[in-house]
């Protein structure tokens, strides 16, 4: 099987409720970095802040139970099924059931735990996080706005 992973462009960092205010302070004030708060509607995230961080962009999610702050990357596949294949043929199953996901996504995670959403990479090299909408404009401007999740 030939599958063929890259990286995408989105980082979530999910922030303890505890550690938000904090955290945001000093992306936007101490590192300088440009921080937009963003409107969400996430059963499990509380607000989120889009950062530019170079080509990448940084969501800060702010997670009303955890404990500790945990980073989520994003691997985006030609064929999110055979990518899901492939990955079970080699001990690697899904664990959807972390947070709500559109069907043709997929969480995973390597053997440390770090997450990673599994997407389809779209044909003009821009990859949506499509996550809770239906109409892109409004997920757009609803969760996350990225080139990307």
């Amino acid at each position: 099987m030939n599958t063929k992973f890259e990286a995408g462009i989105n980082i979530a960092i999910k922030i303890p409720k505890s550690k938000y205010e904090k955290t945001v302070v000093f992306y936007r004030d101490v590192l300088k970095f440009n921080v937009e708060e963003k409107p969400v509607n996430n059963p499990t995230v509380s607000r989120t802040c889009e950062v530019k961080f170079g080509n990448n962009i940084i969501w800060l999610d702010c997670v009303d139970n955890y404990t500790h702050s945990e980073t989520w990357l994003q691997l985006t596949v030609p064929d999110v099924e055979m990518a899901t294949a492939y990955l079970l043929s080699n001990g690697v199953e899904t664990c959807d059931e972390i947070e709500e996901l559109p069907e043709n996504m997929h969480w995973i995670t390597d053997p440390a735990g770090t997450v990673f959403n599994l997407q389809q990479t779209k044909k003009n090299n821009k990859i949506h996080w499509v996550a809770y909408f239906t109409d892109l404009n409004n997920f757009i401007a609803e969760w996350y706005y990225c080139s990307w999740y």
